[in-house]
């Protein structure tokens, strides 16, 4: 039981990668608050999980959902998972789309990080970021996206350096392809009658030959959400079968 008597709360995480990192906590014994913008999202199961409907975006709601969570027991855990994405080169981004990543990628992650800091400080918490391997490299056609999720890994950076000194540690995980709902999802609205084939081709990016499971991600968390972890801080894990090394 990895995170035995540990509380941790998770944005986005009842769905994808964040219900994976949900289900992995919730088994290794933490007691996870998630919070999803979804209202009346759900999650299946006995395990200790409370769901929170909650904007990540929104300065006031945050610090509201996360004040109530933080009076009533200590917190150990942020996981920084909620995150939207936007396909297209500069010209083909607006406006609206820019401000629309920022708010939730980059304002998100500000808003909950600020609103847990005091409480992880009391604890010697660990804060988890999820970042992206175009924190790294650049690939086509993600230029608002690749913008915010290079902010999310200095963001990373920053915060592991301002409070080293508190005992919190503050990491990321860069992933690549990973197969969700949302690949699906995307594949059947731009490619219909072809999701098997464009399929493939989008797991034959990643040098190993396949996507990521979202269980492979949630278990790197938790061994950086761990006591295990506890010598790890400022430091940015790429989970994406060679892309960055072997890719670029």
């Amino acid at each position: 039981m990895e995170l035995k008597n540990k509380t941790a709360i998770i944005t986005g995480g009842a769905s994808g990668i964040g219900l994976a990192i949900t289900n992995v906590f919730a088994a290794n014994g933490a007691k996870v608050h998630v919070l999803e913008i979804e209202k009346g999202a759900k999650i299946e199961g006995d395990q200790d999980i409370e769901i929170h409907q909650c904007d990540v975006s929104n300065h006031q709601q945050v610090h509201d959902v996360i004040g109530k969570i933080t009076e009533a027991e200590p917190l150990d855990i942020l996981v920084n998972n909620a995150g939207i994405a936007h396909i297209g080169n500069v010209e083909q981004t607006t406006e609206e789309d820019l401000d629309r990543l920022y708010s939730v990628n980059i304002k998100g992650i500000f808003n909950c990080i600020q609103a847990c800091i005091r409480p992880l400080k009391k604890t010697k918490g660990c804060i988890l970021n999820m970042a992206s391997v175009v924190s790294h490299v650049g690939i086509p056609d993600r230029f608002a996206y690749t913008m915010t999720k290079g902010a999310v890994l200095t963001m990373t950076y920053s915060v592991a350096k301002d409070y080293i000194d508190d005992g919190v540690r503050c990491n990321s995980i860069s992933p690549a392809r990973v197969h969700t709902p949302f690949v699906d999802g995307y594949l059947a609205q731009n490619y219909p009658g072809k999701e098997k084939e464009m399929f493939e081709k989008l797991s034959k990016t990643q040098p190993i030959g396949r996507m990521a499971k979202p269980e492979e991600v949630a278990n790197l968390a938790l061994f950086l959400c761990s006591d295990k972890a506890d010598f790890i801080t400022a430091t940015d894990y790429p989970i994406d079968g060679g892309f960055i090394n072997i890719n670029n």
